[in-house]
Order: structure tokens, then sequence, then C-alpha cells
């Protein structure tokens, strides 16, 4: 198959546990681009936490696509065009906030290029503040500082406590918003049949090329969805079982070059 569009997630698959990416990984995109491939970075982060990936990897100079906050939004990063975007109804973050409050977990969003929190002493909020490089701005009434729509709202707490939370806000949203876990302890709260296969289906149809000429790299829970819509989906050697069993092709770990093994066998040879 000649495949056309290379669909990365960022955190577990393209950098490794150093959050780096490696030298062979960073020559096999090169190469790829150079011969015509469309790299599409697809992260649960926030477009200010992909943007110095994208830089690295050099996606303007190549017409590459962000795909942030996990497909609410899409930006062609040559042109830095929205091509695409959906967000939270207004009339649920008001109804979110005072779940957080009953499960005594942190809640928090995103505003000018900030993390806004109430609990900025959070140590999960330190963690997505460090993944996507971006300052956290501590705030006295969440809700009142988000006077325009945003994209996804995110709890964040220990892994096991956050498994129940997500039970019962599945319970009491899941009818209107998708809730899922991106990590053990990120739970992710974002527009309705918002996933990152939902979200490359509209891609894909603005740059006129089909499921089966995209290959898609993951390793988290929410790789799932666009894993199984793929052409070809690829799990990480460090992926999650139910990942690496939902995919047609199972790579080496991001501490091993699996993004570069996977160009290399299947765009380059």
């Amino acid at each position: 198959m000649d495949y056309k569009v290379l669909v990365l997630d960022i955190d577990g698959t393209l950098t490794n546990s150093k959050k780096e990416i490696t030298k062979e990984t960073k020559k096999a995109l090169h190469e790829a681009q150079e011969h015509g491939v469309i790299v599409v970075l697809a992260s649960g982060r926030p477009t200010p936490g992909i943007v110095p990936i994208a830089d690295e990897i050099e996606l303007d100079k190549f017409g590459g696509y962000i795909l942030s906050f996990n497909g609410a939004v899409i930006t062609n990063y040559q042109t830095k065009e929205v091509v695409y975007e959906t967000v939270l109804p207004m009339d649920e973050l008001s109804k979110l906030y005072q779940s957080s409050k009953e499960h005594g977990v942190t809640i928090v969003t995103y505003k000018d290029d900030s993390i806004i929190t109430e609990n900025e002493e959070d140590q999960y909020v330190a963690i997505e503040a460090r993944i996507n490089k971006m300052p956290v701005r501590k705030v006295d009434n969440f809700v009142a500082q988000i006077t325009k729509p945003v994209t996804k709202c995110l709890m964040v707490g220990d892994g096991d406590y956050l498994a129940e939370v997500e039970q019962d806000m599945c319970k009491e949203y899941g009818d209107r918003l998708n809730v899922y876990r991106s990590e053990p302890f990120f739970l992710e709260i974002m527009p309705q049949n918002i996933d990152k296969a939902y979200s490359l289906s509209k891609l894909l149809n603005i740059i006129g090329l089909t499921k089966d000429e995209m290959i898609a790299c993951g390793d988290g829970f929410n790789d799932l969805s666009m894993i199984k819509y793929a052409g070809l989906g690829v799990a990480m050697g460090n992926a999650q079982e139910v990942v690496k069993e939902s995919a047609n092709y199972v790579t080496a770990t991001n501490d091993e070059n699996g993004v570069a093994n996977v160009v290399n066998e299947f765009i380059l040879s």
C-alpha cells in the first residue's frame, strides 16, 4: 500500500520517556515528508503544547497538520489556519465544575495559552504543565474565567480514584459529552462524538485522501479509535494491552525508535 498520511500520537509514541524525539525518528520523519507523506500530530494536548514538537519536525515546511485536544481542533500548520473546531456547550461548564467539587478532584481548562485552575499546587496539574510547556494561572473563580467557549476540560487525580470518578461522570454526562481517560490520572471531558478517528475522517475529506492511505501510531486509550480506523493501525511496544490487541501491527517501544521503524518499513522501504 502507498501510504500518504502518517498520524502520530505524541506522548508515549513520537517522544521517548524523556519527552524527546530521537535522532533516528527525526531523520525518518524528515525523509518521509520529503517523499510527500503528510504527517499529522494527533494528541490530547492543547494546540500550544504541540507547537514545539511541530516545529522540531518541520511541519510548517512540509505542510503537516496538528490535531489537538484529542481532535476538537485541526490546524493546517503551514498556513496556521484552523480547518476544523468544536467546543463544549457553555451551559455544561458550571455543572462540570460542580461535579469536580463533589468528587474532590481538580479541574482545569485552557485560556490565552495558559492552563487555568483554582488549584495550581496539584501535582497532576504540574504534570500537565510540564508536558505542554505551558504556564499555570491560578484563578479564584474557575467558571467566571470562562467567558467564551472552550474546547475541553480536564479533571486530574490519583488514577485508581479517577477510575471511579470516570464511571460517575460517564453516567451523568455520557449522553451528551465525551468522557474518558487519556492517562490514568487525566480524565478528558470533550464535546460529544469527538475522538481522534472522527476528526481524522474530517481531515481526510479536506485533503482528499482515504483512511486506507493512512497509518496511525499510538500507545494510549485515546489512540484506540484512530488505530482501529486507519488503514494500518500501529501500537507501540509500550502501548496498553488493549491497544496492542486492536492494532494491525505492533512496533518497538517509544524508547526503541518505534516510529522510525514504522516509517522505514512501511513508507521508505
